[in-house]
């Protein structure tokens, strides 16, 4: 123990997934220095939907999305939009997302992805806890709404997330008024589903944890990593400024993590799913997360207002936020919610880039070819979800103790086979 506790552990990124990771490594009587050049949680760990979203188990690769694409990417304001001059750099990621479409895949990953959001919640409760920020996760469930879709339908989507072990309830139109009277009464159905929790702050939800890792003797280094290097002595963190040296390392830098993995000889099909969010004043009534399964988008209230988040777009890193697609979300809002709120207006708006693979699934391993050196990234839609079991898996692994769950399926090995 006294030989663990002088290691000194690298996390590279500061989102939602380093951020935890750092501190359950710290807790666990490493030595760790966080690594970001953005500060704390400025990426989609601030601008994300506040929604604990552990229902969500299926992959985003289904085969019924095939016959739906072309028309969802012909609409440049649409919920899946490729920008055309990025087109070309996304086919390998949507020929691998097909790939991935196969039922016997489709199953595994499901069972991959279930893995994971079973213990989201209580890794988070276990780690909240133990500081009194039990406070900061709001357990009141989440809406899934339906004003065209047919009871048939709904019922058989009821199906495949009880068969999944989700504690869902169908509601009526009544019942929705009654749990959500600010909603529209277009909403015809809706699913309920008990066990999700959200934030009220995102931003806030990772600075109290990031301030824990400090009390507890961790350090933030607002620094760009553009390289690490195994050496003999263990491992080298590069940045303009400086070298700096680790026992360890955590590459838990989202999308940016492809880039420091390629130079070590790891090739990963990571792109990224750019999402959007535009803000109202008001929380408008609202006491939980509601999503549109037609309009695909979800609101979620907090503490500065209420936060409309979704879409998707393929355009890479570096192109600007087209604000044109945050600005789209406002008529949804105005459709999904109470005819007095028809005069809704923007708050402020955002974009930034959710890390993904073509099969849904994380990357949350040793790596394969060095020793002591480990990847958690590409969490896609997940990343505030899966943050707390993500770094219990990681802390595991680094204290060379079997973790809680298999986690064979979010090997990076897989891209190689």
């Amino acid at each position: 123990m006294k030989h663990q506790k002088t290691q000194h552990v690298a996390v590279v990124g500061a989102g939602i997934i380093g951020i935890c990771c750092a501190l359950n490594l710290q807790r666990a009587g490493f030595m760790v220095t966080l690594y970001d050049e953005n500060g704390l949680a400025e990426g989609c760990s601030k601008g994300n939907a506040g929604h604990f979203a552990t229902e969500q188990v299926f992959p985003l690769a289904h085969p019924s999305l095939i016959t739906k694409l072309p028309a969802m990417l012909l609409n440049p304001l649409g919920p899946l939009h490729i920008d055309w001059r990025y087109l070309f750099k996304a086919l390998p990621w949507f020929w691998q997302f097909v790939r991935n479409m196969p039922t016997k895949t489709y199953h595994a990953n499901t069972q991959a992805l279930k893995a994971l959001n079973q213990q989201a919640i209580p890794a988070y409760e276990r780690l909240l806890n133990d500081y009194e920020l039990g406070h900061l996760l709001t357990k009141k469930g989440s809406l899934l709404t339906f004003e065209t879709t047919s009871l048939n339908k709904i019922n058989s989507l009821l199906q495949s997330y009880v068969a999944q072990g989700i504690n869902v309830e169908l509601l009526d139109a009544e019942q929705v008024q009654l749990l959500e009277p600010n909603l529209s009464k277009t909403i015809r159905y809706a699913l309920l589903f008990k066990d999700v929790a959200h934030s009220v702050d995102p931003h806030l939800f990772c600075l109290s944890l990031a301030e824990q890792f400090s009390t507890l003797g961790g350090q933030f280094c607002q620094q760009k990593i553009t390289a690490v290097q195994q050496t003999t002595q263990g491992y080298e963190l590069i940045s303009q400024a400086q070298t700096n040296m680790a026992d360890k390392v955590v590459i838990a830098a989202g999308a940016w993590s492809k880039a420091l993995l390629k130079p070590l000889g790891y090739k990963v099909p990571l792109d990224t799913e750019r999402g959007y969010h535009c803000m109202l004043a008001s929380d408008h009534g609202l006491a939980r997360p509601v999503a549109s399964a037609e309009r695909s988008f979800i609101m979620t209230p907090m503490s500065q207002g209420l936060r409309l988040a979704g879409t998707v777009e393929f355009a890479g890193i570096k192109r600007k936020m087209n604000n044109k697609r945050a600005l789209a979300l406002l008529p949804n809002a105005r459709a999904l919610l109470h005819p007095s709120t028809a005069s809704l207006h923007a708050k402020s708006t955002w974009m930034g880039c959710r890390p993904s693979l073509p099969d849904s699934l994380p990357v949350i391993s040793r790596a394969p070819n060095h020793d002591n050196l480990y990847f958690a990234f590409g969490h896609q839609h997940l990343g505030l979800t899966q943050g707390a079991v993500t770094a219990e898996l990681i802390t595991a692994l680094c204290l060379n103790r079997p973790p809680q769950i298999d986690i064979h399926p979010y090997c990076v090995s897989r891209f190689s086979t």
